[in-house]
């Protein structure tokens, strides 16, 4: 008969191999991925593809790589989406004011979008994305409905509903955001630092509308170091949702911000449930002793969860640009020259 160590040895042997298939198939980390495929989009037709949306469409399914999707400056006239299969994908222009995407469209929310993002670990830098549609409808610029996604120096341009920020943890850093009415929306968790806010609105166009609907949903929106400007008058934000969340940092406020800074869109009883809160906030608009009563001026001990990544659990997606590249396969490369053979 076989010796008991025998059989020992085989189970030991075949407890470490599903553990290193376990671990080759374990999800990579983002923040220590520092190579990336490059793809090169350039309407000349000297990059790898002319759309942006075809290079996207490049990338494999279940992709588990970066692939850093250079734009070269110009106007793109396209409509966009980041499919659910592929993330880790990075959207870059040199400067937003020179790379610009845009569209023209009106209506439902998740249908109007110029930009969808419906993939994880996203990044986009320095890029304009623009609704043009004007004022009179919802017409949302950026969709963004995937986790760990993150925009630098973006500008994201409509009137209403500009900013569509839908499902997941989300980063913006230095980015300016401009609209009318709820512009920044949707029931992500996302921090917004070193923003500019721009209001269009004539009236009391608001800001937020965060979409929070339960005490056991772990979302909201916290504004750090940023700026609020505008035409004329607004407020800071109202309740899409009943348990709607917001907090304003170190925030410079204009004074487009009118004195009671939050309005509970004609239903009391959210009033309750909401929580709206500024901590050390600044300027003209953020004189809080007209606020309204059910708002929160913030001691540090309340403001402390908002103040860093920590409230979208940052440091452990959150990943530095690139610092090597490669050049993409034949079959991930379309290679036209300038007339497009």
């Amino acid at each position: 008969m076989m010796k008991r160590g025998y059989f020992m040895d085989l189970f030991v042997v075949a407890t470490l191999c599903a553990l290193l298939m376990a671990i080759s198939r374990a999800d990579p980390d983002p923040t220590q991925m520092t190579a990336a495929l490059l793809i090169r989009v350039d309407q000349s037709g000297k990059g790898d593809y002319r759309k942006i949306q075809d290079a996207i469409n490049a990338v494999p399914s279940n992709n588990s790589e970066l692939v850093y999707i250079w734009v070269k400056p110009g106007i793109y006239t396209e409509k966009i989406v980041v499919p659910a299969d592929k993330p880790f994908i990075t959207l870059s222009g040199r400067s937003a004011g020179k790379t610009i995407i845009t569209w023209k469209e009106g209506g439902e929310i998740y249908v109007s979008p110029t930009f969808t993002v419906l993939a994880s670990d996203f990044v986009a830098r320095f890029l304009t994305i623009q609704n043009t549609f004007g004022s009179g409808a919802k017409a949302v610029a950026l969709r963004v409905s995937g986790d760990r996604a993150a925009f630098y120096g973006c500008r994201i341009l409509s009137r209403q509903d500009t900013l569509l920020d839908d499902t997941g943890r989300h980063y913006y850093s230095s980015c300016y955001i401009e609209g009318d009415t709820d512009f920044i929306c949707g029931d992500a968790a996302s921090l917004f630092e070193k923003c500019h806010l721009h209001s269009l609105s004539e009236g009391t166009g608001a800001i937020t509308a965060q979409r929070r609907e339960s005490p056991a949903e772990n979302t909201g929106f916290a504004f750090l170091g940023c700026k609020i400007t505008g035409l004329k008058t607004a407020i800071l934000g109202r309740p899409w949702g009943a348990y709607s969340r917001v907090v304003f940092a170190f925030t410079y406020m204009s004074g487009v911000v009118l004195p009671q800074g939050w309005d509970d869109w004609g239903d009391s009883s959210k009033q309750r449930t909401a929580y709206y809160g500024e901590y050390k906030c600044y300027g003209p608009g953020a004189v809080g002793s007209k606020r309204v009563q059910w708002s929160h001026n913030l001691t540090i001990q309340e403001a402390a969860p908002f103040l860093s990544k920590d409230l979208i659990s940052g440091k452990s997606w959150i990943r530095p640009a690139p610092t090597s590249f490669r050049k993409p396969s034949a079959a991930i490369s379309n290679n036209t020259d300038v007339n497009g053979n």
